[in-house]
């Protein structure tokens, strides 16, 4: 079957399984009643394209006010009046591809900028195999950005729990262990696929979150932690 990079179906697929349901933030297609209604529900909210990829065209959305909404997208920010006029202003963005409105959440920060984990999944090519998890590590979002694929700087996990004064490897170990399950099903819906790479969020009250799942994640950070086995342990993996 073919893996397609496509956030609503793969929410869909987390969500028919009830070990996943619960970790996954309120997530709805973006429609004019569906913005609003959101927006009623949570403050803030998250925009995401349908197949966005590198946290491009990622728009955040605050209530403010009544009848007010602060937009910021990037590093911009603006105010608009209505939500026909946000979906228009959408619309010009990413006229190819729909979106999804997600609750956002209120991730835990190191030094006011906030963070998420990236858990790297893989299993061997017969795909009885198990899945295991071979490397990880924090992204802490850059200056003045919501998104942390803007990176300020890639940290071993251990650290950031221990900066953001959260948790300790007990934490990691459930994160962790919530990525195998996440990936146990996706495996289960896509045969060939060998690899994923989870966004977990981790809020202020400590609780573990599946952001998403990535089928090609960059490797790259790896080469800049000082501890090099999990950059081997992932090659290993990818050749056998």
């Amino acid at each position: 079957m073919l893996i397609k990079r496509d956030k609503w179906l793969q929410y869909r697929i987390f969500r028919s399984r009830p070990s996943l349901a619960g970790r996954l933030p309120q997530t709805q297609l973006l429609k004019k009643n569906t913005l609003s209604k959101m927006l009623l529900q949570y403050q803030s909210v998250v925009l995401k394209p349908r197949n966005g990829s590198y946290g491009r065209d990622i728009v955040f959305i605050k209530r403010n006010g009544a009848n007010a909404y602060r937009i910021h997208n990037e590093q911009n920010a603006v105010t608009m009046r209505d939500t026909d006029k946000i979906l228009k202003w959408l619309r010009k963005k990413n006229s190819t591809h729909g979106y999804i409105v997600q609750r956002r959440l209120q991730l835990a920060q190191i030094g006011h900028k906030p963070f998420d984990i990236r858990i790297i999944t893989q299993r061997k090519k017969d795909s009885s195999s198990p899945w295991n998890v071979t490397g990880s590590y924090a992204k802490v979002a850059a200056q003045g950005y919501l998104v942390t694929n803007v990176t300020s700087r890639t940290i071993p996990v251990l650290e950031a729990l221990n900066l953001a004064r959260i948790g300790d490897r007990s934490l990691l170990v459930k994160a962790e262990r919530i990525a195998l399950l996440a990936a146990k099903r996706l495996g289960e819906r896509y045969p060939k696929l060998r690899q994923v790479g989870f966004d977990i969020g981790i809020d202020r009250k400590h609780r573990i979150w599946i952001i998403e799942g990535n089928y090609q994640p960059d490797l790259r950070p790896f080469r800049l932690l000082k501890d090099s086995s999990m950059q081997r342990r992932i090659s290993w993996y990818k050749k056998h």
